[in-house]
């Protein structure tokens, strides 16, 4: 996530202290006491600048209830870091309020740093359905959903268009042109964010949901990733490394490397999140009004992207848990939602605003972007999901460099994943 640098750099982390619900269609929570007060919202660096200007018309309007804005490092890891450091450290947490990426959800829920919430305090239905999950353990709600996000395919519409060809659907259609369209033009084929990271899991996960396969199932205590359909997914990846329509370069990029490449014309096909394609589209791109998206492909026809995002949890011992659930009310309201998307060009998780027609003509990728977050698809879902990234990483870049075949790289994945899953 990119703008939480990971698959993420995911995107915006804030933690939002919400210990109860009041008014703005939220309640105090049981056990969670009441009050009103200052706040602090923690967030990974906000690299669109408009978390600022929102919450200015939040401190003008509601001067007792102030939030302190606390900007973590860009990278998802180090985010992470520093929110567990801090959690850790119980009613002595400076946090108030957490934007968590959407995959740390079930990790700090199991570890009890953030407190499940009351589903019916929430206008959830208003809400993408796949987003919902992103924001749930053991079968409840710890979080609320606040941005969302899933990969596109993003591809060179002028070379296509000069070729007659459609953009592609499956993934032989995708490795045929960047075998065959992209040298015509001195291009490279196709990349996405396959450096060791946690965007390397994201297009691993990918690329195996789009087979029909899946990682972990019942929150992380099922390995069911030796499957045929992890084989071919990872085989997919593996086979275009080798036969060269994945540069070699492909295995250094994250978002920002691979968005740069594919904006300054040295791409035929990207996969990457919404905001470069906005970032591609913007003035001085080498490649604006030359560009499209589609949902990812996979092997018979559209893939399955994984969910990104970011979701709003509640510190355990947030100090005020009403201000907290009103300023949840308030980041998820339809008309802050709006200004999510067109001041920081961040996916809302408001269902009505992809049809809103002002938006879509000044964001065209709107209507595929909401077909891909509904077939989407969260990562494996683990109280110990760092663990669980880590491996993937580990073995898929082995993999991709040559080192495992997809076949042992599968069942080397299942024997890492096993044994984590019984630590």
């Amino acid at each position: 996530m990119r703008w939480m640098r990971a698959a993420g750099r995911g995107l915006l982390v804030i933690a939002v202290v919400l210990a109860g619900y009041v008014a703005s269609g939220a309640r105090a929570d049981e056990g969670g006491g009441g009050g009103r007060g200052p706040l602090t919202l923690a967030t990974a660096g906000d690299l669109t600048g408009y978390l600022g200007p929102l919450l200015a018309g939040w401190n003008r309007t509601r001067p007792a209830e102030r939030v302190t804005l606390v900007e973590l490092p860009d990278s998802a890891d180090e985010t992470r870091a520093q929110m567990a450091t801090d959690l850790r450290g119980g009613d002595r947490s400076r946090f108030d309020v957490l934007n968590i990426d959407v995959n740390w959800t079930s990790e700090f829920a199991a570890a009890g740093w953030i407190r499940p919430l009351p589903r019916d305090r929430f206008p959830l239905d208003t809400f993408l359905p796949p987003v919902v999950d992103t924001a749930t353990y053991d079968g409840r709600l710890y979080a609320v959903p606040y941005v969302t996000n899933a990969g596109l395919l993003l591809y060179r519409a002028d070379l296509l268009a000069k070729e007659g060809i459609a953009p592609p659907r499956t993934w032989d259609e995708l490795a045929r042109l960047a075998r065959t369209v992209a040298p015509k033009y001195g291009l490279d084929g196709y990349a996405g964010q396959l450096l060791p990271y946690e965007g390397l899991t994201v297009n691993a996960a990918e690329a195996v949901y789009s087979a029909g396969g899946t990682i972990l199932g019942d929150e992380g205590t099922r390995v069911t990733v030796d499957s045929a359909a992890a084989r071919e997914g990872i085989g997919f990846l593996v086979r275009g490394v080798r036969e060269g329509w994945i540069p070699e370069r492909a295995l250094t990029y994250k978002e920002e490397e691979s968005k740069q490449a594919f904006q300054d014309g040295r791409l035929l096909f990207l996969r990457n999140w919404p905001y470069a394609y906005v970032s591609a589209s913007a003035e001085g791109s080498a490649v604006a009004g030359k560009i499209g998206a589609v949902p990812l492909p996979g092997p018979d026809g559209p893939g399955t992207s994984v969910l990104g995002g970011s979701n709003l949890a509640v510190n355990t011992h947030a100090r005020h848990p009403d201000s907290a659930a009103r300023l949840i009310a308030y980041l998820t309201s339809e008309r802050v939602q709006r200004q999510v998307l067109t001041r920081g060009a961040l996916p809302p998780v408001r269902a009505a605003l992809y049809e809103d027609p002002d938006l879509t003509r000044r964001f065209p990728y709107l209507p595929t972007l909401r077909a891909a977050v509904l077939s989407a698809a969260p990562r494996p879902k683990s109280p110990r999901y760092d663990q669980v990234s880590l491996v993937v990483q580990a073995v898929v870049h082995d993999a991709l460099t040559g080192q495992e075949t997809p076949e042992s790289a599968v069942r080397r994945l299942a024997r890492e994943l096993a044994a984590i899953s019984r630590r």
